[in-house]
């Protein structure tokens, strides 16, 4: 279970990261980004240390490798503390990159895990954007992604 004040923290810093990058702020999203990663630092194996932070962290991470990293790094922890919530979206979130890197092995692989860890949850629309995902990447089909 995420720390209460840790969430709500991270939660905020996500909401004004997205609106920072609405404005194309490149300085206050900087200095927001660099905060979240303190918190993420700051938090690493403690007992309050969570994927979800990660997990968020890169979300807002915009070089594709270091996000990538960022994922796995989230993947870790989630597969630490057996979130299957967690597992599911980092895999899919990570999946959606490596198949924008054209890495579509690496893809089909993180969906499949992913998918896995999806039958335990009640989020029905991760599963079937997991699936939908998937049968494109494993049919040849052109992933679209919104940016």
């Amino acid at each position: 279970m995420i720390n209460t004040k840790i969430y709500k923290a991270v939660y905020e810093l996500a909401e004004k990261l997205m609106k920072a990058a609405a404005k194309d702020d490149r300085e206050t999203f900087d200095a927001l980004y660099a905060e979240l990663r303190a918190i993420c630092i700051d938090n690493e194996n403690t007992d309050k240390d969570h994927p979800e932070q990660w997990e968020t962290l890169a979300d807002f991470t915009e070089e594709l490798e270091d996000a990538l990293a960022g994922y796995e790094k989230a993947l870790e922890k989630a597969n630490a503390i057996d979130s299957n919530d967690h597992q599911a979206s980092i895999g899919f979130s990570m999946a959606m990159l490596q198949a924008e890197a054209g890495k579509t092995d690496a893809a089909i692989a993180s969906l499949r895990q992913a998918k896995t860890s999806a039958q335990g949850i009640e989020d029905d629309e991760l599963k079937a954007d997991i699936d939908e995902l998937l049968e494109k990447l494993t049919t040849g089909q052109e992933p679209h992604f919104d940016q």
